[in-house]
């Protein structure tokens, strides 16, 4: 299971300039639940909502990305649908 920080969510959308109706928009989940993740501390667990916002930030794009001991994101122009 892929951990995501709920900074990661706001990151991705700010790559993208999108705002929590977009990504609502793209991910078929509400906003008030893209709220109450984004405001989430710490780590994120896995749930329906949290993986349809990864898959809609995926498909438009940003990919997640962990090493050691940080968390990130990168925006793949090339995967961008």
């Amino acid at each position: 299971m892929m951990v995501i920080l709920p900074a990661q969510i706001r990151a991705g959308r700010a790559l993208l300039d999108w705002s929590i109706a977009d990504l609502s928009d793209a991910s078929g989940v509400s906003v008030s639940s893209i709220q109450r993740i984004e405001k989430t501390p710490g780590e994120c667990d896995h749930t329906d909502a949290l993986g349809n916002v990864a898959l809609a930030l995926s498909k438009s794009g940003v990919r997640m990305v962990k090493d050691m001991s940080s968390y990130g994101v990168m925006l793949d122009t090339r995967g961008r649908q």
